[in-house]
């Protein structure tokens, strides 16, 4: 199963989930599309609740 297609309630690192990110811009070229900027903004979503649970389990 690709990391992309996990489902809700998954819980990925703030890491693979900004290697994600990266991957979803190189594949792009640098200009995302509507459905591409979508994906965008949920991995950012995903990759700020798991800097939040990094924060919370440091503390």
């Amino acid at each position: 199963m690709s990391p992309d297609s996990l489902g809700p309630g998954s819980v990925r690192s703030a890491t693979e989930v900004n290697e994600a990110i990266r991957a979803l811009w190189l594949r792009a070229g640098g200009s995302l599309s509507a459905q591409e900027r979508a994906k965008y903004e949920l991995l950012v979503v995903e990759w700020a609740a798991a800097i939040r649970s990094d924060v919370i389990e440091a503390a």
